[in-house]
């Protein structure tokens, strides 16, 4: 037979006697670790995928939730050292004619205290016109009890969830006012001193932390409290697309809106970032731990099936079979090992990614479902067989090395 230093380099015909060999040792080797490999190879895969899909899933409900209930796409705040956007009205109308805005909302928003039953705690007032706000944001269809504001509204309060509270405070996450309700009445200090008593017209939850723990009014009411008029220190823009914000924000600065613009993800950075970070040292952990256990069961399995293949394999190159075509054949079974397992780890995703959307896990933020990604399955496929051929033809290389005659005996 010829071996592969006469032909220079492994031949088809040397790969085939490579694939019988690993064929060969597959159908006639223990069945039950073959197939306990193959499982334990498709839970690291499962684990090597669940906790970014996971991740991704908390990035897209941030996102959505910032989108919704908070900042709309783009958020337009006052020039440098001006506490407010002026000509309001104005810089509304050329904001709605852009190509690609769907609807715009100016907002002013100041820092107050409410106080309910002697109970005071801080928090912040947004005041919008309503009819505006339904364009830009999704407020008005999380209200859980009473009713959204009008235009026309005075001395009434809409509160978010988190500021109304539970008459048990064990049942808050944040401090709150202790169970306010719809009718009652809540005195509201702004923070220039102006003092109102206002009726909560209604409660809602959009499981977003920010907007649940602040109150709404009317620009009417805050102008009033404030003494200001066609001024506001947001405007929130909400674009027909998604996913092209700054494109969008170069158009309105093309369109001679001169104040400073923002990306929603500029807004919400610093909370999502940190958030982002912490998980993403747990998933550096977590695929740390995944690639050593395989590496470990590959390198076991493989170590033990050549040690007690030594004679089999003495025998091979006592009869001029080249050490590299054993070896690889010890790599073409981790590869259909590792393929096997794949398939099944993706089988498995495929079916918890199921059942998780149709039963999301709870998160303080809302509702999260996996969110899979083909760049991470494309990287967690490449790791784990990566790893598996390396430590699968380290034990397979290491035995192929053994003098045949040491072999032989055993």
């Amino acid at each position: 037979m010829a071996t592969a230093e006469e032909g220079g380099g492994i031949r088809v015909s040397d790969i085939g006697v490579s694939l019988f060999l690993a064929s060969r040792s597959i159908r006639r080797g223990n069945r039950g670790t073959f197939v306990l490999t193959v499982m334990i190879i498709a839970l690291v895969f499962v684990n090597l995928v669940f906790l970014p899909s996971i991740i991704s899933g908390v990035v897209e409900i941030f996102n959505r939730q910032s989108i919704d209930y908070t900042y709309g796409n783009l958020v337009i705040e006052p020039k440098e050292n001006d506490l407010y956007i002026d000509d309001v009205a104005a810089l509304k109308r050329k904001i709605d004619r852009i190509p690609g805005v769907a609807g715009s909302s100016p907002h002013i928003q100041i820092g107050a205290t409410f106080t309910y039953r002697g109970k005071a705690i801080p928090g912040t007032v947004v005041a919008f016109t309503p009819q505006y706000e339904k364009e830009v944001t999704a407020l008005h269809t999380a209200v859980t009890s009473g009713d959204f504001l009008s235009d026309g509204d005075r001395d009434q309060i809409v509160l978010g969830v988190l500021l109304a509270g539970e008459e048990d405070e064990s049942k808050d996450r944040i401090e709150s006012l202790g169970g306010v309700k719809v009718g009652d009445s809540v005195l509201v200090t702004f923070t220039n001193g102006e003092t109102r008593d206002m009726r909560v017209k209604g409660i809602i939850e959009t499981m977003a932390v920010q907007a649940d723990r602040q109150a709404y009014v009317t620009t009417g009411e805050m102008e009033d409290v404030l003494g200001i008029s066609d001024q506001a220190n947001q405007i929130l823009v909400r674009t027909v697309e998604e996913g092209n914000e700054e494109e969008m924000k170069v158009a309105l600065m093309s369109f001679g809106v001169q104040e400073t613009i923002k990306t929603y993800e500029e807004k919400a950075q610093g909370f999502v970032t940190d958030a982002i970070q912490s998980f993403d040292i747990i998933n550096a952990i977590s695929t740390l731990v995944s690639l050593v256990i395989a590496v470990v069961v590959v390198f076991i399995v493989i170590f033990i099936s050549t040690v007690g293949k030594r004679k089999q394999i003495g025998i091979l190159k006592a009869i001029g079979i080249d050490e590299r075509i054993i070896i690889n054949s010890y790599v073409i079974q981790v590869a259909v090992i590792a393929s096997l397992g794949t398939a099944v780890g993706l089988v498995f995703t495929a079916l918890l990614t199921l059942y998780l959307t149709a039963n999301p896990l709870i998160f303080p933020g809302g509702a999260v479902s996996p969110v899979l990604e083909a760049g991470q399955i494309s990287r967690s496929i490449a790791g784990l067989f990566a790893v598996s051929l390396v430590s699968g033809y380290i034990p397979a290389w290491k035995t192929a090395q053994e003098p045949i005659l040491d072999a032989v005996r055993g």
